[in-house]
């Protein structure tokens, strides 16, 4: 696996709008469709890698612990599937089904969105405010496979609570660190 870190977005860019299959529903979905007026979670995230693996749980008790508290979350592939097909749509789905994800997995097959977003890596996290600017970018926290560390999402955690206090994100955002994600070649 290729250890690859988060490009980290401009904070203050606006979120880059899209349109994307949701792999679960079946239906596009757009950003203006999902976004919340309090703030929005974007993540890059794909069913195979391990970084990603070794989160999970830990991005379902987020989102569950936030969506009450009116945050929005969205969950985008970007990976080639024809080189990578365990990330395929209908894996997708079947992905999101087993873990449980309570949020659209949505399936970016051109790679456009990934590359709007400057998103490096999987897991790579984005949080939006009410007006769709980065506030936030990086990790979910210092958890990685094998490292011991206890997957809290700590650094998103704290950024969310700024967010819905209206309080500055005053700690250092590090980034992410996963597998890159899987270009097209050519």
């Amino acid at each position: 696996m290729s250890r690859t870190s988060s490009s980290m977005l401009a904070l203050g860019t606006t979120a880059p709008d899209f349109k994307l299959p949701d792999t679960v529903s079946g239906k596009i979905l757009s950003l203006a469709e999902l976004k919340s007026d309090k703030a929005t979670v974007i993540m890059f995230i794909c069913n195979h890698c391990p970084f990603v693996k070794h989160i999970d749980e830990g991005i379902v008790a987020l989102a569950k612990d936030y969506k009450v508290k009116g945050v929005s979350f969205i969950a985008i592939s970007s990976n080639d599937v024809e080189n990578y097909p365990q990330d395929s749509p209908e894996l997708m789905k079947v992905e999101a089904e087993k873990v449980g994800y309570t949020f659209p997995y949505l399936y970016d097959e051109s790679q456009d969105v990934a590359k709007a977003y400057q998103a490096a890596c999987t897991p790579d996290f984005y949080l939006f405010d009410a007006e769709l600017k980065c506030v936030y970018r990086g990790q979910l926290d210092d958890s990685r496979p094998g490292n011991s560390q206890p997957v809290t999402g700590k650094d998103l955690r704290s950024a969310l609570d700024c967010v819905l206090n209206n309080e500055k994100i005053d700690f250092e955002q590090r980034p992410s660190l996963g597998c890159n994600i899987k270009w097209k070649v050519g």
